[in-house]
């Protein structure tokens, strides 16, 4: 089944300077092998537009807490203090990759945080 990733994780971010860091973090250990395999750079950045992050991205992997770091370099429009963009903070980006979707197994569906969003089982 479809669901987004805020049923099956959270998120944790700061920001320095034209840098932000979001870790996103499993809410039970099944679940972080599949938001690993799914939530890869490329996924990242097809999330954000290119206006968003205008340069690398980095993705940490610790395995055994179950969170993946994600360092985005060029996100905050210079800098928060130096960028005309009303919420481009790090906050603003973590909670963006929370509508990510991933496939997950049905027998998860007691496991699952949240309520459902239309459409989402």
């Amino acid at each position: 089944m479809q669901v987004t990733l805020r049923r099956i994780a959270h998120t944790r971010s700061g920001d320095k300077g034209n840098t932000s860091n979001i870790a996103v973090i499993a809410y039970e250990p099944q679940f972080y092998p599949v938001i690993k395999r799914a939530l890869t750079v490329a996924a990242m950045r097809g999330i954000y537009t290119e206006q968003a992050v205008r340069g690398a991205i980095f993705r940490y992997e610790v395995d055994g807490l179950g969170v993946l770091n994600f360092v985005l370099e060029g996100a905050l429009g210079g800098g928060v203090s130096r960028s005309l963009a009303i919420d481009n903070y790090g906050k603003a980006l973590a909670s963006a990759v929370l509508r990510f979707e991933l496939e997950v197994p049905d027998a998860w569906r007691p496991l699952l945080r949240g309520p459902a969003p239309d459409g989402e089982a």
